[in-house]
């Protein structure tokens, strides 16, 4: 088992609280959306036995289950196993979406070589010299090719990494994602400022909690990743019920209150995801997603 990247990097506590939940109401979800890493999986990177026992009740009840999640397609096959193999996955904060029962790539977006320079080159005027890693748009189906990482990155995951010099960072062609790290700015302070000096027509900026940054594609956010997945399936936002617990889950948390669907924050989620959902559940540690679902359609745990 890996450790959670999150935890190890101490930004929130609510891992392990236990949230009471009331009568939820008579609204039900036609599909369940929700991150994996910091929300559905737990301190071990796992979907524990009660998480597990719940998905599995939602699929037999006929309401699929969608992982929403940041990790890149590198990282395709530990997503899979996440979900069993189930359904459609939206990796890469919404830039690769994949349907993992027919090996089938619904969407996949690159942000051009150049453009991603300029990018870095704006924020690193407001925020002093970064340090990069980036994911190579080129090789987005290849689930074992290495994230290209500067030297002193300090990637949270143990997983193998072509180690470069800042020039040959970026590859020759279009990149999935790139992270930025500052030595001296928290990621919310960095995202702050990057924010304030990128367009969003050229680029998506946001975290998920581990302590650096992430740049995209324009217009690639879980909310537009996970539409791809709904119309797939026929569904509208308003009849989702997603979860979730960093700025990087915001746009699918508030896409579907605003549309009359339900978002639920963990008890370790970032301040601002806590504010933007209607409802709160357990931490991730202690099966908050499956405490949720269970409260909300009734019976023991894994009941719907």
């Amino acid at each position: 088992m890996t450790a959670d990247p999150v935890r190890a990097h101490g930004i929130l506590d609510g891992y392990d609280e236990v949230v009471e939940l009331g009568d939820l109401g008579p609204w039900r979800p036609k599909l369940v959306a929700s991150d994996l890493d910091g929300t559905l999986l737990d301190a071990g990177s796992e979907v524990s036995p009660r998480n597990r026992a719940a998905l599995d009740a939602c699929w037999a009840a006929g309401i699929p289950v969608v992982g929403v999640t940041g990790r890149g397609p590198r990282l395709l096959d530990s997503v899979r196993d996440a979900l069993d193999g189930r359904g459609i996955a939206v990796l890469a904060q919404g830039g690769f979406v994949v349907d993992l029962e027919r090996d089938e790539v619904l969407r996949t977006v690159g942000l051009p070589r150049e453009q991603a320079a300029a990018v870095i080159d704006r924020i690193e005027q407001v925020a002093g010299d970064l340090v990069l890693a980036v994911e190579d748009a080129a090789e987005q189906g290849e689930v074992r090719t290495q994230l290209r990482v500067q030297h002193g990155f300090e990637w949270p995951y143990p997983e193998p990494a072509h180690l470069l010099p800042r020039h040959q960072v970026l590859p020759p062609g279009a990149v999935l994602k790139v992270f930025l790290r500052s030595a001296t700015l928290g990621q919310d302070e960095l995202l702050a400022r990057a924010r304030s000096v990128v367009d969003p027509a050229d680029a998506e900026i946001t975290h998920a909690g581990l302590g650096f940054i992430e740049v995209l594609p324009p217009g690639v956010t879980k909310a537009t990743g996970l539409a791809v997945a709904l119309e797939r399936y026929g569904v509208g936002l308003g009849d989702v019920l997603v979860f979730g617990d960093m700025p990087n889950d915001l746009p699918m948390i508030t896409a579907v209150r605003d549309a009359g669907g339900r978002s639920v924050a963990v008890a370790n989620a970032h301040p601002a995801v806590r504010a933007a959902a209607q409802d709160r559940t357990s931490g991730h540690d202690v099966d908050g997603v499956a405490r949720y679902l269970e409260a909300l359609f009734g019976g023991g745990p894994g009941g719907v």
